[in-house]
Parts: structure tokens; C-alpha cells; sequence
């Protein structure tokens, strides 16, 4: 039993984040092979496939990939191949264990969140071939771009006196909307319809737009020049993504876009302007290791975009490849590519935006690498699949040092970045008081003392309902700030406002969702922002800081 828990420690997941979203998917599974389902000896029907592929593609495909043969977590292949348990070894009993009970190693309890019927139904789902995916190239890109309000009709200054610096940018998940609130006055701005299950924001070198990618490959461009926020641009690149980011070396300002794609698996540049599409660039290669493995499903996961050179940083999931991408001729883009380790997944710049520190969380790793000088530079081994979000800058006995937390295990650890004797190692280790799995994000301020840690993912609600929160100078536990009353759910990603002195931090998964606003210096609640728009609130950007990358 240990060793299929092990197997299966991410089943049906994607980052943590279940939908009940739209139908807008562009892959086609409903009409499987007929005689791999009669071969299997699985019953399954034509509707059934199709409600199974849905809940596949909002729940696993983010994780273990649309073609089901694994990443963060396992593949889930019906077949072995030598590598790994097959789904038809496990059968239906072994299946349903792991996905309505979850692990401590990074997976939630699915049992309560999805129905008894979508359980049974994956249990069988998972033991049928996975379909082909079609093609989605520049001919189809084209095709979606809606340029909704041309720059000639946008005003040219703010129509409004508001301070878009401390703008937050707000997910609303399961709902497809993004809303845009004013951070000094707490008051909702706009509450759009972006797409489905958007994963992040990223905001133009300016602060002007801000930009959503979702799960349904949508890129959606907001105006906030305007009294009310609007979308002015809309394109789809991709039929599932994780991140865009936009161009920030001085003279590129504003100009171009960058998005990567989980299926099809490509980096596809856009006029940052009006999202006009430049080029596609397939990801597509060999993997990083000695057995150079040909990978075609090779998934662009975190993107940022280097200030000291016309460069976005573009990390290749399953090659463990580093794409270095320069934007200087964004038709034909010089590509650099630096092999590290696999799979990579998310992560951010230490203090000084010249090292870029990412997460190769399958394989216990930290990568690090010198952008301006294009080359790795180390690969520190962590805990058990780290995850930092962008992580966090801190100044830590004298030494700046850049934060992860672990999906896996309950670990944080502190990376020396200071240049000079014990740059790159890990200087101190230390855990949330009560053990129990792992953190799913990590956050923290230059003008803040205080580190916040949450752990969405732990099945146990006395954990997923808190956020602990560390003082920088020592890294000592500090305070565990649990959920206030009128409020339920799990507590998930803090985003700070611009001065440094307020922490938003989510309450979603529940019937009474809200946004949670917390004094840093105090750490007491200061404002509860709910509403009918307050759908699953997730991921929140604040304009300054995400245009900057402080965190």
C-alpha cells in the first residue's frame, strides 16, 4: 500500500484548484478508440467518456499532462512501461483510495469535492487509452484574436484619479472572472469574464494592463486606464496554459507578450498591445538527462521576464530545459536553452534580478540560473517536491536569502543568495508547528518582518483553514492566524499591498468564501470583503508588486 500511495501521491490534481467550470474545452475526447475500451474490459460509454475526459482536464491534466503520462505527479497510463504502476494493475479499488482520501505529500481529499458518481466514473476513465490531441498552431491562433477596443479608442491617460498601483487583481476561479479592487479604498472595481480556472496575472512593464491565462488557453488583456476596468484584447493560445508575462527590458516596455503553452506545447509571442500574433515556437526536444528522452508533450510552466535584458526566462517542464528567450526580433526569437533538471514547475528572481530560482519539484531540486550571463548555475537538493510560488526575499542573520516551501513534506528552507562563501546553500530549515504534508506558498516584503506560509493542500482542516506566519529576523515561529468566524474554506495565497503593510489572503472551497485583509504589523484581521461576486477566490496580484517582482 505504501508503494502505490507513493505512485499515486498527486492523483486527479492540478496545483489544488477544483472546477466546476464552462464547457469550452478545445481537445476532443469524446470519441475514444472503441476497441481499447472493449479490449480493456471497461465499460464506459460515449457520454460517460466525455463527462470523464471534463473532470480529467479541470482536475489532472495540470499535473500528470493531457496525454496522462505524468510530471509533477505519476503517469496514468492503463498500461505499464516498466516505470510505473498501471492504472489497470491498481483497478478501480486501488484508484478510488487515493482520490477520496488524498495524501500529506501534496493532494487533496477529492471525496466531498467531487460527487461519488465522478469518482466511480474516473476510477474506470483513468484505465481507457487517452485520445490523441489535435493540432493548434498559428493558423488557429489567428483565428481566435478578438481585438475588442483598438489602442486609438483607449484614453491615453487614467480616467480617474485611483491609485493603479495598489489595484489587486483578483481570480474568482470556478466563476471565470477575474475582479479588479481598489487596494486603498476596498472597493470592487470590475468583476470579468476571463475564461475558465485562470491560473495567474501578469501586469505590462507600465502597470496599464493587466494580463489572465487560464486553463482554456485564453489570454484576456484589462484596461485599467478606464473608470471601469476593461478587457480590450482576447485571444486563445493554446487549448491548456500556466503563464504569460510581458516584455520589461527598458525600450521593450509594453511591447510584447509572452505565453506559454501546456497543450500544444509552444511558445507563442504577441503584440503586447493588441495580442496580434507574432510567432510559435514548439517546445518540443529532448530531455535534460543522460537518457535524452524525446519529449513531445514538453509544457511550458513558469514564465518571468528579466529586467536586465530583453529576455524571458521560459522553463520547460518535462525537459527540464531553461528556455532563454529573446524578444529582440519576436518573429524569429533567439532561443538559449539550458538544461537543468526535471520537471520544472514554478518559481521567481532572488533580491538582486539576476539569478532566477525555479522548482524541478519531481525531482527534490532547486535550479539556479545566471540570466544575464546564460548559464546554470546550481542545482541545490531541497525536500520532497518544492514549491515556492515565486518564493520570498528576505534578509535572514545578516544574509539576503530566497525562501521555498515543500508540497511534499512539511519543510521550508532558506538559500543563501548573497554572493561569497555559501552562496547557494541552504542556511536554515524549519516547519509550521503542526506537521501533516507540505505549503503551497510562501510570501513576504521588503518593508515586511513577517513571512506567511499556508497549506492549502493538507486534507486535515485544522491545517488547510490556517496560515502561519514567521518572523524574518529568526525564523521563528510567530503566530498561527486561523479563520475568522462568518467566513469557511481553505486559507491560499497572500499577496501584499504595495506599501507593505497589508496581507490579502484567500478563503475559497467553502460556502461562505471571502477575501481576508490582515495588518502585517499587528497581524490582526482588518477586513472582510465578500459579496455574490466573491466566487472561489484564489490567486490576487497587487499591480505595483507583481510589476516589479517583489515578493
Amino acid at each position: 500500500m505504501k508503494s502505490l500511495k507513493l505512485v499515486l501521491t498527486m492523483v486527479i490534481v492540478s496545483l489544488i484548484l477544483s472546477c466546476k467550470g464552462d464547457k469550452k474545452k478545445g481537445v476532443d475526447y469524446s470519441s475514444p478508440a472503441g476497441s481499447d475500451i472493449a479490449d480493456a474490459g471497461i465499460s464506459i460509454t460515449d457520454v460517460e467518456m466525455e463527462q470523464g475526459s471534463q473532470i480529467y482536464f479541470d482536475k489532472c491534466a495540470g499535473c500528470h499532462g493531457s496525454s496522462r503520462k505524468g510530471a509533477t505527479g505519476p503517469s496514468l497510463l492503463p498500461k505499464g512501461d516498466g516505470k510505473h504502476i498501471s492504472m489497470e494493475d491498481l483497478g478501480p479499488d486501488g484508484i478510488k483510495v487515493f482520490i477520496e482520501n488524498g495524501t500529506p505529500g501534496g493532494m487533496p481529499e477529492w471525496k466531498g469535492i467531487m460527487t461519488d458518481a465522478e469518482i466511480e466514473l474516473m476510477t474506470r476513465f483513468l484505465q481507457i487509452d487517452p485520445p490523441e490531441i489535435p493540432a493548434f498552431e498559428m493558423e488557429e491562433i489567428k483565428g481566435t484574436w478578438n481585438l475588442i477596443i483598438p489602442v486609438e479608442d483607449r484614453p491615453t491617460k487614467p480616467e480617474h484619479k485611483r491609485n493603479i498601483d495598489n489595484y489587486f487583481g483578483v481570480i474568482m476561479r470556478d466563476a471565470g472572472n477575474v475582479a479588479v479592487i481598489d487596494g486603498d479604498t476596498k472597493e470592487e472595481l470590475a468583476v470579468l469574464k476571463t475564461g475558465f480556472a485562470v491560473h495567474i496575472l501578469r501586469t505590462s512593464a507600465s502597470g496599464r494592463y493587466i494580463y489572465s491565462v487560464g486553463r482554456d488557453g485564453r489570454v484576456t488583456m484589462i484596461d485599467t486606464f478606464f473608470e471601469t476596468p476593461k478587457i480590450v484584447a482576447e485571444v486563445r493560445g493554446s487549448f491548456d496554459a500556466r503563464s504569460v508575462d510581458v516584455s520589461k527590458y527598458k525600450g521593450y516596455e509594453d511591447k510584447y507578450l509572452v505565453f506559454g503553452g501546456y497543450n500544444p506545447s509552444h511558445i507563442v509571442i504577441f503584440d503586447a498591445q493588441t495580442l496580434e500574433p507574432l510567432s510559435v515556437t514548439p517546445t518540443s526536444g529532448n530531455a535534460c538527462d543522460g537518457d535524452k528522452e524525446f519529449i513531445e508533450e514538453a509544457r511550458v510552466a513558469s514564465i518571468v521576464a528579466s529586467h536586465t535584458d530583453p529576455l524571458w526566462v521560459c522553463n520547460i517542464k518535462e525537459t527540464g530545459m531553461v528556455d532563454l528567450v529573446d524578444y529582440t526580433d519576436p518573429r524569429n526569437p533567439k532561443i538559449t536553452e539550458i538544461p537543468s533538471a526535471r520537471f520544472l514547475h514554478d518559481g521567481g528572481w532572488d533580491s538582486s534580478g539576476r539569478y532566477f530560482l525555479v522548482a524541478a519539484n519531481a525531482a527534490n531540486k532547486i535550479v539556479v540560473v545566471d540570466v544575464p550571463n546564460k548559464k546554470l548555475v546550481k542545482i541545490i537538493e531541497t525536500g520532497i517536491k518544492p514549491h515556492p510560488g515565486r518564493g520570498a526575499n528576505i534578509e535572514f542573520n545578516g544574509n539576503k536569502v530566497w525562501i521555498t516551501s515543500h508540497l511534499g513534506e512539511n519543510k521550508i528552507v532558506a538559500i543563501k543568495t548573497d554572493e561569497g562563501e555559501g552562496q547557494w546553500t541552504v542556511v536554515k530549515e524549519f516547519k509550521t508547528p503542526r506537521d501533516g504534508g507540505g505549503a503551497l506558498f510562501v510570501k513576504s516584503h521588503p518593508k515586511s518582518k513577517h513571512l506567511w506560509v499556508d497549506r492549502t493542500l493538507n486534507p486535515d482542516k485544522t491545517l488547510h483553514s490556517v496560515v502561519d506566519v514567521f518572523d524574518t529576523q529568526t525564523l521563528e515561529h510567530k503566530k498561527t492566524i486561523t479563520m475568522p468566524e462568518g467566513v469557511d474554506g481553505r486559507m491560499v495565497h497572500m499577496e501584499y499591498n504595495k506599501d507593505g503593510n497589508e496581507v490579502w489572503v484567500s478563503a475559497f472551497m467553502g460556502e461562505k468564501n471571502a477575501i481576508l485583509i490582515y495588518d502585517d504589523k499587528t497581524l490582526e484581521l482588518k477586513e472582510t470583503i465578500q459579496g455574490d461576486w466573491v466566487q472561489n477566490p484564489t490567486g490576487k496580484f497587487n499591480v505595483y508588486n507583481t510589476t516589479h517582482d517583489i515578493y
